[in-house]
């Protein structure tokens, strides 16, 4: 079975009009960041999604040319296991992926204090990330929301007065909020990692890919540490191994590896070298590898800022 990828899904690059992007969040949540910062240089249109499960239908309907961004893994919180599923069970392929610094700031409208603060409202993850900066201010209340830029927006839209939200520096831009305090996150060191989606697998050849494939092994004694060792031989750099229970099959698991290969016939080998090892092997895509150097940098800069 031939796994290399056979056309792009991206368009031409000197195509000027917007490509549709979709997102989970509205306008200003981090996956609007990761978005832009992906396809920066050509103009985008963010399509905002209430939830994951409905980004991937709609982006499933929607024209080729598309494209969504979804969150698969934090430094700190750990990967998305339903994403990973969604990913799976859609007929969608990875062609990029991009990290971004998450940075929380506390933003209300403009000429408010902290002080002035009763609420705060945000996502529970995003909350979690900041209770020591609000143990300086036990006066105010953290609410739970479903989303860090809709709080914000809703802050805005609604003149909410001494309600504040937690949501990125673009969010306040966007709704016109003020920034009380910039990334009043307790560990600096907060990245994700998001997949760039679309419905065609990549065609470009590349000088290095990564790979993401999934694939399930029989109850056998050492069948991982097989294929593992098949990887091992071929020198790839195996970045990942996640496993997810099946659904319906009870303590069966598929296990999602991303690896690191010189080459498309390099990379294809060695999937056809484990194909025999393996049940249900499916590559997920094959794609640039991401940099972590911009966003290292800026967190670099932030924390040596007096």
């Amino acid at each position: 079975m031939n796994t290399a990828p056979e056309k792009t899904a991206l368009t031409d690059e000197a195509d000027l009009r917007p490509l549709d992007v979709l997102i989970q969040g509205v306008h200003g949540a981090f996956h609007d960041l990761a978005a832009r910062r992906f396809f920066a240089g050509r103009p985008i249109r963010v399509l905002p999604a209430a939830t994951f499960p409905v980004l991937v239908q709609r982006l499933s309907d929607a024209g080729p040319d598309t494209m969504g961004v979804m969150a698969i893994e934090n430094s700190l919180g750990g990967t998305l296991l339903q994403n990973y599923m969604l990913l799976q069970e859609s007929n969608l392929h990875v062609t990029g992926e991009v990290y971004l610094r998450i940075g929380q700031n506390l933003m209300a409208l403009p000429g408010t204090t902290i002080e002035e603060l009763e609420e705060v409202r945000s996502h529970p993850m995003a909350i979690a990330q900041c209770r020591e900066f609000f143990r300086a201010w036990p006066h105010i209340r953290l609410v739970e929301t479903s989303d860090t830029a809709l709080s914000a927006r809703e802050v805005a839209e609604q003149r909410l007065e001494r309600v504040g939200a937690i949501a990125s520096v673009l969010a306040a831009e966007l709704y016109g909020l003020e920034v009380l305090a910039a990334d009043i996150e307790t560990h600096k060191l907060n990245y994700t990692r998001f997949l760039i989606l679309g419905h065609e697998p990549l065609a470009e050849p590349l000088p290095e890919y990564k790979v993401s494939a999934s694939f399930t092994l029989a109850h056998e004694v050492g069948s991982l540490h097989q294929v593992l060792a098949v990887l091992a031989a071929y020198q790839f750099n195996l970045t990942k191994i996640q496993s997810a229970p099946i659904m319906g099959r009870p303590w069966e698991y598929r296990f999602f590896i991303d690896f690191v290969a010189q080459g498309s016939l390099s990379w294809q080998q060695g999937l056809d070298a484990i194909r025999p090892l393996t049940g249900e092997l499916r590559v997920l895509g094959a794609y640039p590898c991401g940099s972590m150097d911009e966003v290292l940098s800026q967190n670099t800069t932030q924390t040596t800022q007096p």
